[in-house]
């Protein structure tokens, strides 16, 4: 059962969608397995810049087939909107997308209680962006979700609503003082989504075991990265969902063999939004440096990322955890110009000095101190370079330090934020 998957190796935002797009021009289909539309995907083709929310990468490539799986939490309102922006843009999408049936949708309570919630998880302010996620998958946990198949039947989908904002008003007015939601404004306006969306609900796990098992190409995409995981992420500073290669499984319902050949995406530095422990931050101009040579404002919310040195350890503990057969390596050619590059290759935390490996513990990793090395850059602009012998000397040491020390070799290298803009090794 052939497929492939892209993952990204570090706290989201590693230029996943560029390798996406690119591989998916060798997929018969493309597998969104998880996240929301708190994600998003940048994709640069022939100067045109694409900005992807829930919409598979596959969709920029004609003939591919697309699918939503169901471990992704769909918000109706942001799906059409982004269909109607591709569409308008000369892309046909509607014949060759399909949605999970089984995926749950973020209705619009969702996103009020995650603007009043947030700063009261056990008095942790997570830095959520306010889009409904985590209170969709909570619902979702709860039982009481709506599914895709609930919004497109408008019997059990106005019982459901009805039920929903009922118990949602009791705790928004005693609690937050907020004003309470009429059931029926929001069953009208999801009556309508429903209708529109539901040509292209389908039960996708099915299907897509049926073209596994047939021998064609899936390919999955993921959303965020590995150290954002619910379970094995800086928890709680991480997103509801399975955002490593452990959770395509379940979020598009196919067996774990079909996961096929991996590959984890991560910048040749790192970067992290929202709060949490991030120990190879750097707080200085340098830092605002590197945001800003790699313009790192995040697609979907526009929120500044804070930046730091490749960090060895979690790139490292994601490429163990999922079993990455190979690395991209992206956005090279930020680095392009500075005197001293680093890497951060261990921590130093109080009580247990140094550490060589990631602490799974948010708790150590918040005490943690980085250890740098420093290895020497290069002036020269890689953007047209087509081949790894052709990179500066400095620049090729580098990426081998990177991929010694995690364990993992390259197949592909960004050094500019176009299609071509890519040296390829090999990808399975």
């Amino acid at each position: 059962m052939p497929a492939t998957s892209v993952i990204g190796a570090q706290w989201g935002d590693e230029g996943k969608g560029k390798i996406i797009d690119l591989i998916a021009d060798r997929a018969d289909v493309v597998v969104r397995f998880q996240g929301g539309a708190n994600a998003g995907h940048t994709v640069i083709v022939d100067g045109e810049k694409f900005v992807f929310h829930l919409l598979p990468s596959g969709v920029l490539h004609e003939g591919k087939l697309n699918v939503v799986g169901n471990g992704v939490v769909v918000d109706p309102t942001v799906l059409l909107d982004e269909l109607e922006q591709f569409e308008s843009r000369g892309l046909k999408l509607r014949d060759r997308l399909l949605l999970s049936g089984a995926a749950h949708c973020v209705m619009p309570y969702h996103r009020v209680i995650d603007g009043l919630q947030e700063g009261e998880k056990a008095g942790v302010k997570i830095g959520t962006t306010g889009r409904g996620i985590g209170p969709a998958y909570a619902d979702k946990a709860n039982r009481c979700g709506i599914r895709l198949w609930d919004l497109i039947d408008e019997s059990r989908l106005r019982v459901r609503i009805q039920a929903n904002v009922s118990e949602i008003n009791r705790f928004i007015v005693a609690v937050h003082g907020a004003d309470p939601l009429e059931a029926d404004a929001i069953f009208e306006v999801a009556r309508e989504q429903g209708r529109r969306l539901a040509p292209m609900v389908k039960e996708t796990g099915a299907f897509l075991r049926r073209l596994l098992a047939e021998g064609k190409h899936v390919f999955f995409e993921g959303a965020q990265g590995v150290m954002l995981d619910l379970d094995h992420g800086t928890y709680p500073y991480v997103t509801s969902s399975n955002a490593d290669s452990l959770g395509i499984a379940a979020g598009a319902a196919v067996p774990p063999a079909a996961v096929g050949h991996q590959i984890g995406v991560a910048k040749a530095y790192c970067t992290r939004v929202g709060s949490g422990p991030f120990p190879s931050e750097l707080h200085d101009e340098l830092g605002e440096k590197i945001r800003e040579a790699g313009g790192e404002f995040g697609a979907t919310t526009g929120r500044p990322r804070r930046c730091g040195w490749f960090d060895v350890l979690a790139a490292r503990y994601s490429a163990q955890l999922c079993g990455f057969g190979g690395l991209a390596l992206t956005k090279l050619d930020v680095l392009s110009g500075m005197g001293e590059i680093g890497l951060v290759v261990g921590y130093d935390i109080e009580g247990l000095g140094r550490v060589d490996e990631y602490p799974v513990d948010t708790h150590l990793i918040e005490r943690a101190k980085p250890i740098i090395e420093t290895f020497p850059g290069w002036t020269e602009d890689i953007r047209d370079v087509r081949s790894f012998d052709d990179l500066p000397a400095n620049c090729q040491s580098f990426i081998d330090q990177i991929c010694d020390r995690v364990g993992v070799s390259w197949e592909l290298i960004s050094v500019g934020p176009g299609r071509e803009s890519t040296i390829i090794r090999s990808v399975a």
